[in-house]
């Protein structure tokens, strides 16, 4: 019997909490070691995955401090403390699958890649959108050459408005100098998607938005600074106490994401989180500075262009993308496919394997696939299986960098511009 992979978790928050589960889903992997600084994450995984009390620590440190512990490494932490831990496992021959953004700075994105690659050990990148069946499905179609040569791609991202005021106004990710810019924190999975779609790396990007409603200037007069003590709390589509109570019992039953901000999921445990900690601020009062909207336009070698949206001010919903090649054209929602044959003016609805009740903008499939597939590199000892290698990523990354400078400048930015990457930071408003 093929032993399994043994896999270290190095941040059990959501993200890394779910690839732990789909690791040991898998049937070939086994969680068998854990670093966490939160006392109740660190210890629901040690628990859930029945690690050794030896093998649990409370920094990544700890862990790299022993003797080399699995095969792999699946780092979750922070989007500003990933290079750390990536670094320094690497060194040690962990093989590493790693949490996007790769990290919030160019060179630190630079030496996580050549890090991995002088150690010689494989890296997955959580570019999760490469995953997802319907990409596969949608790569085969292009590459069967059945719309001709791909001129032209419209792209969404509606990031759903309370998921905005959940995550980038009241959240982690609201902050530049706490996590990194919202196209790179959000969205540089999509660009990387495009790149994948495309097949073609990108020349020269235009980039336009800001934050245009989480601000103090917008604030009701009326508003108080928590939800619980607003009088307009019952129509304000941003009410933090309609978000996270009705994540405990709404319509589709989900923790999250009420799980992120308490342990007690209950509402007297939700509404406490709410009186005492970040997550009760009125939108309009936080010290958020991320944009809540921008376009991205995109222009590849040989002539092919891409627009990209991403917009806080929708329902919370899957990608939708248009694609128009010199045969035909292809619409996708993430679940559902048509390809429009110029040659025969002809539409078809193809099945792209995905689950039509997937909630809305989750990535559990992806997750699952993106998980087995490095799970699977690793037990046979074949990077093939990856389809988010850490050059490819950096590309990606290269190009989030370079959409930024442009948002901020004005400027239409070269790729290929031997300057530095990472825009300097001004106030986003």
């Amino acid at each position: 019997m093929t032993s399994p992979v043994t896999i270290a978790l190095v941040g059990a928050g959501q993200r890394g909490t779910g690839y732990a589960h789909w690791a040991a889903a898998t049937g070939k992997a086994r969680i068998v070691a854990v670093a966490e600084p939160r006392p109740h994450p660190r210890e629901h995984a040690a628990t859930v995955h029945e690690i050794p009390p030896e093998h649990v620590f409370r920094d990544w440190r700890d862990l790299a401090k022993q003797p080399k512990l699995a095969d792999a490494v699946i780092i979750a932490t922070q989007d500003a403390a990933h290079v750390e831990p990536a670094t320094a496992l690497a060194a040690l021959g962990y093989h590493i699958m790693l949490e996007k953004p790769m990290a919030t700075s160019d060179a630190d994105c630079e030496r996580i890649v050549e890090a991995v690659e002088k150690a010689g050990v494989m890296m997955a990148v959580c570019h999760v959108l490469r995953y997802f069946s319907y990409t596969t499905v949608l790569r085969q179609l292009i590459d069967s050459g059945r719309i001709g040569e791909i001129v032209s791609v419209e792209h969404l991202e509606p990031v759903g408005w309370w998921h905005q005021a959940h995550s980038y106004v009241r959240g982690n990710w609201r902050r530049e100098d706490q996590s990194t810019f919202m196209l790179m924190a959000k969205s540089v999975h999509d660009l990387d998607w495009l790149d994948y779609i495309v097949g073609r790396p990108a020349v020269r990007v235009s980039s336009f938005g800001g934050l245009h409603h989480f601000r103090p200037e917008k604030r009701p007069a009326e508003a108080t600074d928590n939800c619980l003590d607003c009088p307009l709390e019952p129509t304000c589509p941003y009410s933090a106490k309609r978000i996270y109570l009705n994540a405990l019992d709404g319509p589709r039953p989900r923790k999250w994401p009420a799980s992120v901000i308490t342990d007690d999921l209950t509402e007297t445990g939700v509404l406490q989180a709410l009186r005492e900690g970040p997550y009760g601020r009125c939108v309009y009062a936080c010290d958020n500075d991320v944009v809540d909207h921008q376009v991205v336009n995109i222009e590849y070698e040989g002539g092919a262009t891409a627009s990209f949206t991403m917009t806080a001010f929708t329902e919370k919903a899957h990608r939708k993308t248009r694609i128009f090649g010199t045969h035909g054209c292809i619409e996708t929602d993430g679940t559902m496919m048509e390809v429009h044959d110029f040659r025969n003016d002809t539409k078809e609805n193809l099945d792209t394997g995905m689950d039509k009740d997937t909630p809305s903008g989750s990535h559990s499939p992806a997750d699952r696939a993106l998980v087995e597939a490095f799970v699977n590199a690793i037990a046979a000892q074949d990077p093939s299986f990856i389809l988010s290698g850490p050059r490819d990523s950096l590309r990606t990354h290269r190009l989030a960098w370079a959409a930024e400078r442009a948002r901020r400048t004005g400027e239409v930015v070269r790729l290929d511009d031997t300057t530095e990457h990472q825009p300097s930071r001004e106030h986003t408003r």
